[in-house]
């Protein structure tokens, strides 16, 4: 018997023997497949320091992307370190499922264009589908397979945002020490409900704020549910944003947003709060100087008057679909009926046709609040210089 049982035991311990060392094989072959489809799938713009295979995915090291010369920024990508953990499994089987990918210390751009389009590495993203500068369309051969990722993790990153809808050449904003949680996308059907985390740095001339965003998004149907906070932002970061070109200038001052954004069916609804505090504004250009569309003498009275800060409730509304939306314009729009109605409650006076402000664009509102400025210049300073 007891020659009987170590032999048993012998057979036990050699089959586990080899189920580990296919288990090893099939896991170093695993490996190799996934590193060759991290190399292809990058690009041929992309470079890579090293790459190696751990003991549950594969790491890549000093990983780039460069941009293409149309691109804003010379890179579409930095990282210093790549982890992707496959489902082995899948690999094996001719499916793309991967567990998470984290990737440490990046540095992303990103392009918003003149028509509103953000654009994401488009060398790994817009490759073979229609409508892209310079690709091909897609077809049956040559089209991407679908790849169906867990999660994705950003630390400690940095992203700047090219935006060609505030200004020419793009805006700039830059934000640093991003930390970031993605759940769950497939590419590139992008049919799942995606859940997104993000918080980090708004970088400022004058000073830092902070920026937290939270929420889902079906990329597919665009349908999303967010909520945007801003905290202590350089105004003269984003000036562009809030003002128009022949407006006051901002040379200091602090935002403060809360908004949660709503989009079904491809239409916006988003309520929001600003608050404006320690605003410092430069010398108008013209002796009817203005800013967010009210009178500037109005607006600094009135930080003045409400220890030098400012809270403006609004709404935006709008079809996403529609190509007379702007959400750049409906912002600005909103802040500047805001700003009237904020003046005018403070005034304890009514205007005929105040509440239509948002609808009719900021010029109009200039026209309407052309018709206060007498009062208001005589309340707050070209009266007082004329009195005995």
């Amino acid at each position: 018997m007891e020659g009987k049982k170590k032999k048993w035991m012998a057979a036990a311990l050699a089959a586990a023997v080899l189920l580990g060392a296919a288990g090893a094989a099939g896991f170093r072959l695993a490996g190799r497949i996934l590193e060759d489809k991290v190399a292809a799938a990058l690009g041929p713009r992309s470079e890579i320091g090293s790459m190696r295979l751990g003991l549950t995915g594969v790491e890549a090291v000093q990983v780039s992307i460069r941009g293409d010369p149309r691109w804003p920024a010379g890179y579409e990508l930095r990282a210093g370190h790549i982890k992707v953990v496959p489902s082995l499994r899948s690999l094996l089987s001719g499916e793309y499922r991967v567990r998470s990918i984290t990737v440490v210390r990046p540095y992303l751009s990103v392009l918003r264009t003149g028509e509103g389009r953000l654009r994401i590495l488009p060398g790994l993203l817009e490759t073979g589908q229609t409508g892209g500068p310079g690709d091909a369309p897609a077809t049956q051969d040559n089209a991407a397979p679908a790849v169906s990722i867990g999660r994705i993790v950003l630390q400690d990153g940095v992203v700047e945002l090219f935006d060609a809808t505030a200004k020419n050449p793009p805006l700039k904003i830059r934000m640093e020490g991003i930390r970031a949680d993605v759940r769950k996308i497939t590419i590139p059907s992008f049919a799942d409900t995606t859940r997104f985390e993000l918080a980090g740095v708004v970088k400022g001339t004058n000073h830092d704020g902070h920026v937290r965003l939270a929420g889902w998004t079906e990329l597919a149907s665009k349908d999303t549910s967010l909520s945007l906070k801003l905290e202590s932002v350089d105004m003269t970061t984003i000036q562009p944003y809030l003002i128009g070109a022949d407006e006051a200038g901002i040379i200091g001052g602090a935002l403060d947003l809360d908004l949660t954004c709503g989009v079904e069916g491809n239409y916006l609804k988003a309520p929001g709060a600003v608050r404006i505090s320690g605003l410092e504004l430069a010398r108008p250009r013209t002796p009817w100087g203005t800013f967010m569309g009210a009178p500037r003498s109005a607006v600094l009275k009135l930080l003045k008057s409400s220890d030098n800060a400012i809270t403006l409730d609004f709404t935006l509304e709008g079809d996403l679909s529609s190509p007379r939306f702007s959400f750049n314009d409906a912002l600005s729009r909103r802040l500047a009926a805001s700003m009237t109605d904020l003046i005018q409650g403070s005034l304890g006076r009514a205007v005929e046709g105040a509440g239509a402000i948002g609808t009719i664009g900021r010029d109009t509102a200039g026209e309407v609040i052309k018709g206060l400025n007498s009062a208001v210049q005589d309340l707050f300073g070209r009266g007082e210089a004329n009195r005995p």
